[in-house]
């Protein structure tokens, strides 16, 4: 099969050449086009031109397309430039399709030009705001806080009135939370000198992958330009490995700082580097001296780290608890092949009480549909994949003795094709699974050729509105094949195929790199004829919807792709689920009448869903405060209500893997010999949380990785009610042999 490739989400990462130093710039620094660049649109837009699923030709119409969203790119919230900024190009609305033919660039780097000198403008006025302005909060005024779809600021007076709000609106969260004056000032201070230091760090690479993005997204909401990094991000994410020395970096005040260091990688063995240590010079190898990163970009210094497997990186570096001035330490490290294992699947056990008898539900959690292309081109026997490792997995659980298995993709963006195909095969005896239509509308079928199950018993598959592209792929074919039950809210509705097309081959250089295209070659269909593109995957058995539909899924963009259908696949359903839907449906919904944690999630869903169609916050202190305070009385009730463990008495409870055991029991006994106390869940997974009205690293690391910590234990409702769903579905099928003769005919026929 080819090397094909579906993702729902648009790679934002910007891209410069692997390895380059990048001093940061001046603000009045001017950008312009390298001739590279200008070769590189030229060569994108013939093949966009002739091998996309959907060709649209590079004329006057495209050029206006592209024209509005390269100035959304840049200023989506319509918060930098004003009606007068876009007029003055309007002369060229019709002519960068001559540019890109023409191979001058220079208007839309005089564009990203423009946008940073209001950069600059704003964020000066902002600061200003902060050193000099006085707020009142008496009045009712009102800031809307999602301008997407707002019309562009009239004037530069309008404008900064926006910016006023703006910073009105940070004051009074900060207000709101407890800060004084003083330290309100100062922190809105930093955060605003924060954001000059990035835009400062921006490259001609940098600008021409937005603007290359702008004139791929016009064709196709998942077509995309990848410059040389993002290409290279993008092959890791998919083969889940990467060599270099396990750290997870960050950046934080101009520091590069370790976040996480991966267990039994180089940096985890050698015991020398923590967490909060801050890297201030690496040497690439042995021979090199050490490069200062003091205000380095993060991928500058990832890319400076990362390097072949078995050589020499050096690093300085300050401890966590030492100051800016602190002892300097020096480790050298041999970089290894790191596996992240933390996107990789992985298996818990639910147990859920059914009168006298106990129901044992298995959770798979699949976060992306991963395969190591390369790896398995070469025939390596042991390359990374999802279906492989699930494979895995289903053995364990079948040892485990487990009821059912659910199949958790909730918030899965996709990945490969064949991923998809294969996972599909552990749960059908063999079939069709997906087809796919190409451009001259020629229709292939992909199958499962692989004869039996890896699981022939119940199972369900958990969805939300991120689950986009191979995930409904599985979750659609599942669902066609009668063979599970599909649990939670509409997927993404993305049913579209891409592939990468690298660029350097047109290059006269080794040394010039024109980056990588990710296009849509196809369009997949389900196998009873229809396709999710648009509507996605329908659950059979709905969850509240959490996210929204107007701003996120394929039904938000405006260019995509419409629902169609084509002639069904011939296929055999491997079962009829749908004849024991109704009955868990019905007592899922006496279930969830009953349950408070989860009509309180629907409770902070519905008010997420006004505020969302409101678009605006009141800048009133008096109706602000009352807003906080019942928010704080709800998380306090909900806390209390966990904490106190007399709720949720026939919640599924997790049984324990033997293998973390002693690893947890390790990491519970601290210093001082005595055990830790357990952790109690204090929270639920979506529910709404206080405003302590600050931003990213402005909270310390330590904070930042407990309330991580902390949400990963809260307690997870929508997966407690999907366990209940397959634990009915057994006690359902035990119960009745002739409907589960029906259901599972596969599994009655091997009993």
């Amino acid at each position: 099969m080819k090397k094909q490739l579906l993702l729902v989400a648009v790679l934002s990462a910007l891209s410069v050449q692997a390895g380059a130093a990048v001093p940061e710039k001046t603000a009045d620094t001017i950008l312009k086009p390298q001739p590279g660049q200008t070769q590189a649109a030229l060569w994108a837009s013939r093949v966009l031109g002739k091998l996309h699923y959907k060709p649209a030709p590079l004329d006057d119409a495209m050029s206006e397309k592209i024209f509005d969203r390269y100035f959304k790119s840049l200023d989506g919230e319509k918060m930098f430039f004003t009606q007068a900024d876009i007029d003055q190009y309007a002369i060229v609305r019709t002519r960068l399709d001559d540019a890109i033919n023409g191979e001058n660039l220079s208007v839309p780097f005089a564009i990203f030009n423009l946008y940073q000198q209001r950069f600059n403008e704003r964020i000066a006025y902002a600061r200003d705001l902060v050193k000099n302005g006085k707020f009142e909060f008496s009045s009712d005024e009102s800031y809307q806080y999602d301008r997407e779809k707002a019309d562009w600021g009239k004037s530069d007076a309008e404008v900064k009135d926006l910016w006023r709000k703006r910073v009105k609106n940070e004051w009074l969260r900060l207000k709101l939370a407890g800060k004084e004056d003083k330290a309100i000032r100062e922190t809105l201070d930093k955060r605003y000198e924060g954001y000059l230091s990035p835009s400062r760090k921006l490259t001609n690479e940098d600008v021409f992958q937005i603007f290359m993005n702008a004139y791929a997204m016009s064709i196709e909401p998942h077509t995309n330009y990848l410059g040389p990094r993002a290409a290279e991000n993008f092959d890791i994410a998919m083969r889940l490995s990467l060599e270099g020395i396990g750290c997870v970096l960050q950046s934080r005040d101009d520091y590069t700082v370790v976040r996480e260091v991966v267990p039994g990688s180089p940096a985890g063995l050698s015991g020398k580097i923590k967490v909060g240590d801050k890297i201030v010079a690496v040497a690439k190898d042995e021979k090199t001296p050490l490069t200062e990163v003091l205000g380095w970009r993060l991928d500058d210094v990832v890319a400076l780290i990362r390097g072949p497997k078995d050589s020499t990186v050096k690093l300085e570096i300050i401890s966590a608890d030492a100051g800016p001035d602190g002892k300097h330490n020096f480790v050298s490290l041999v970089r290894q092949k790191i596996s992240m294992e933390e996107q990789s699947a992985k298996k818990t056990i639910y147990e859920v009480k059914d009168g006298a008898a106990k129901r044992r539900v298995g959770v798979i959690s699949l976060p992306t549909f991963y395969m190591d292309f390369e790896a398995r081109r070469k025939g390596d026997k042991d390359f990374k994949s999802a279906t492989r490792d699930v494979q895995r997995l289903l053995v364990e659980l079948k040892k485990d003795k487990v009821d059912n298995v659910l199949i958790d993709l909730r918030n899965n963006g996709g990945g490969s094709l064949t991923e998809a195909v294969e996972l599909t095969g552990l749960f059908i005896d063999k079939g069709p699974v997906v087809m796919q239509r190409s451009g001259d509308n020629k229709v292939e079928v992909e199958s499962d050729t692989n004869a039996g199950m890896a699981w022939d018993g119940p199972m369900g598959v958990l969805i939300n509105r991120g689950s986009a592209s191979a995930s409904e792929i599985f979750a659609a074919a599942i669902q066609d094949y009668g063979r599970g039950v599909i649990i939670g809210e509409p997927s993404f509705g993305k049913g579209t195929v891409q592939t990468l097309f690298g660029l350097d081959r047109f290059a006269q250089s080794e040394k010039v790199h024109y980056g990588e295209l990710k296009f849509t070659i196809a369009q997949f269909f389900r196998i009873n004829g229809g396709t999710t593109q648009l509507r996605g995957v329908t659950p059979d058995i709905k969850l509240p919807t959490m996210g929204d539909s107007d701003s996120f899924g394929e039904s938000s963009y405006e260019n995509a792709l419409p629902w169609t259908q084509i002639k069904p696949a011939i296929y055999i359903p491997a079962g009829e689920v749908k004849e024991v839907v109704p009955l868990l449906d019905k007592k899922h919904e006496a279930r969830v009448a009953k349950d408070k944690d989860f009509q309180y999630l629907a409770e902070d869903i519905a008010l997420v869903k006004k505020q969302r169609k409101e678009n605006s916050i009141s800048l009133n202190e008096t109706v602000r405060r009352k807003e906080r305070d019942q928010q704080e009385a709800r998380a306090k009730l909900r806390e209390a209500r966990l904490l106190a463990n007399t709720p949720g008495a026939d919640d599924p409870i997790l049984v324990p893997d033997p293998k973390d055991a002693l690893n947890k029991a390790i990491s519970a006994k601290p210093a001082n010999g005595k055990p830790a106390p357990s952790p109690k869940v204090a929270g639920v997974k979506g529910a709404l949380r206080s405003d302590d009205g600050l931003q990213g690293a402005e909270r310390s690391l330590a904070a930042e990785l407990e309330a991580e910590k902390a949400a990963k234990a809260a307690k997870d409702v929508l997966l407690n009610e999907a366990v209940h769903i397959l634990a009915d579905e057994v006690s359902l099928l035990k119960t009745d042999t002739r409907m589960a003769s029906r259901v599972l005919p596969y599994a009655a026929d091997a009993k």
